[in-house]
């Protein structure tokens, strides 16, 4: 388990590090005048990237902060039907 939380820090560390370069790259994208629908794009790309950093955030928060059986079925499902719903 350790491991694994292990792996799912460093996952959402690197994520969060793509999504600043994303960021920062809009803020250019604005600052040069870039077409409004370009720029949209990167905006809805970074929406999608959190929205999977929250889901495995919700996962970790339900496996290890709450201490739920993650071979429980219906935690699986639960935890599916959740990541799911934040895409």
């Amino acid at each position: 388990m350790d491991d694994n939380k292990s792996n799912l820090k460093k996952d959402i560390s690197l994520r969060l590090r793509k999504i600043e370069g994303q960021v920062k790259g809009i803020q250019k994208m604005v600052d040069s005048g870039s077409c409004c629908k370009d720029i949209l794009v990167q905006i809805a790309a970074v929406r999608a990237a959190i929205n999977k950093v929250g889901g495995l955030m919700l996962e970790d928060y339900a496996l290890n902060c709450m201490n739920l059986d993650e071979e429980d079925e219906n935690v699986k499902q639960l935890i599916d039907t959740m990541v799911r719903f934040l895409k």
